[in-house]
């Protein structure tokens, strides 16, 4: 089976698209994109899927039916981004509601890891060894250092 082309660009755009939507600091922004890369997971599904008759033991031969399992996944795919759209959206409105907008923040702990490792990449913070190789300073507590 070869895939019509039209659904391979679709897919492409879409997923394509919803990452660089994800990447985004703004909570509307990962929801517009978290359904892009659902729908186009769906089509994707779609497109390796082959059509046929209704699979209906009986009334057609079972060489003609099409596969049931595709539908499936593409309706278990739609329920499950549902629920990942309706926990972004409450996310969203309850950062609406406190912050007054729905950026997401750097973390401070995340900022103080940040500034700990830049300060770390001197060249007075690296201690060498007796194998001539520098080792790596860890920070114990503010102002401590050991290994």
């Amino acid at each position: 089976m070869i895939p019509n082309l039209v659904y391979v660009v679709v897919v492409g755009v879409l997923i394509g698209a919803g990452v660089t939507l994800l990447l985004e600091r703004t909570l509307t922004r990962v929801l517009i994109g978290v359904v892009l890369v659902g729908n186009g997971v769906n089509v994707l599904i779609l497109t390796g899927s082959e059509f046929g008759t209704p699979p209906i033991v009986g009334e057609t031969p079972e060489d003609g039916m099409s596969d049931p399992l595709p539908q499936a996944m593409i309706l278990t795919a739609i329920v499950i981004t549902l629920g990942i759209t309706a926990f972004l959206l409450a996310l969203a409105y309850r950062s609406q509601q406190l912050l007054g907008h729905d950026e997401v923040q750097d973390d401070a702990e995340d900022r103080r890891i940040i500034d700990l490792a830049e300060r770390d990449e001197g060249p007075d913070a690296k201690e060498n060894g007796d194998d001539g190789l520098p080792h790596p300073v860890y920070h114990c507590a503010p102002g401590k250092e050991g290994r």
